[in-house]
């Protein structure tokens, strides 16, 4: 995730415990907010868009790794992972960036490598650094898949993530970028053929968000489990931090030989790789569970819960508070 979700999905106005809870999360994510204003800038990165590089995994498995940053116009909102798969018939795109000039390379980067007519847009969840790109490619009138969940959910914050990504980048990265909703929802799991080379498509139950889809390469062994999986890049929570504990023990059965992770590199070892994470998302229920029950405050296991696992992750600072603001809330009405 990449974009703070529209404060008002999360907050009410009744004056009670919970709604003070959420006003203190509403306040964590302006915090968050705050830090996104386009002051970083990554010389990884460049606006020309004939250069994005990508890197190919396996036989006709390419993938782009976004930068552990901000969101900027030095980076056209490409800090998360995108892909795209080669099949004998046609290519499928693994999300499409966070923002229309950063899909416009992406989609260069395939041609130069494929004139395959591309059929298939799929977006692993909703979040804008993941979507936002998609406007480049409506003129090859693919098919955009997602999860089920993830149209209403994207309608519904539309204008609080068209906004802020213009903020963000500027107008002059941002120009062209649109929201591109799903015309293919994903209930439950199917699976798509690329020829000669077919996905499985598995929506997921509330995690990372309400509408995570993971997808699967059956030829080359390859998992793509969106921000399911987050390496190096400290995760970042935006819907239940017990059913993304679930959701992992579920992956762990998909026999893998590399996965490609929301954010980090582009490909890592299968299903070690989820250790970390799994460990971060452990202890941030751990310390709040005990600090609910000791009667602590919201601000209080903001400041200090899971504090010992800030040297394992990049974008800690931006992140963090917010993950335990969420989890506190989730977790005081078990």
């Amino acid at each position: 995730m990449s974009i703070p979700a529209d404060p008002s999905t999360t907050v009410t106005p009744r004056v009670t415990r919970r709604s003070l809870v959420q006003t203190a999360i509403l306040l964590a994510i302006s915090g968050a907010a705050s830090a996104w204003a386009p002051t970083r800038l990554n010389a990884r990165e460049s606006q020309e868009t004939d250069t994005l590089p990508v890197t190919e995994l396996a036989p006709g498995i390419f993938v782009h790794a976004g930068t552990h940053a901000l969101a900027s116009a030095a980076n056209l909102g490409g800090i998360s992972n995108a892909a795209f798969i080669i099949g004998e018939e046609c290519v499928a795109v693994i999300d499409t960036g966070g923002s229309y000039r950063f899909g416009v390379a992406l989609r260069e980067a395939i041609r130069a490598r494929t004139d395959r007519p591309i059929r298939y847009v799929i977006n692993t969840h909703m979040h804008p650094d993941h979507v936002l790109g998609n406007a480049a490619f409506r003129g090859d009138q693919p098919a955009f898949v997602a999860h089920s969940k993830m149209g209403r959910g994207l309608a519904a914050r539309s204008g609080s993530y068209l906004s802020a990504a213009r903020t963000l980048l500027g107008e002059e990265a941002f120009a062209g970028t649109e929201l591109v909703l799903p015309t293919q929802a994903i209930e439950t799991s199917r699976t798509i053929d690329l020829g000669q080379r077919t996905l499985r498509l598995d929506p997921q139950p509330t995690a990372h968000t309400d509408n995570d889809l993971v997808i699967f390469d059956d030829r080359t062994r390859t998992l793509f489990p969106g921000d399911l999986l987050f390496v190096d890049h400290v995760p970042a929570l935006d819907g239940s931090i017990l059913g993304w504990l679930e959701v992992i023990a579920r992956l762990r059965v998909f026999a893998a030989e590399r996965a490609v992770p929301g954010h980090g590199p582009a490909s890592v070892s299968w299903p070690d790789a989820l250790d970390p994470q799994e460990r971060y998302l452990q202890a941030i229920v751990r310390d709040v569970r005990a600090m609910i029950e000791e009667g602590q405050t919201l601000k209080q296991a903001m400041s200090t819960a899971a504090i010992g696992e800030k040297g394992g992750w990049e974008m800690f600072e931006d992140y963090h508070a917010r993950n335990v603001a969420s989890a506190f809330a989730e977790l005081e009405w078990e």
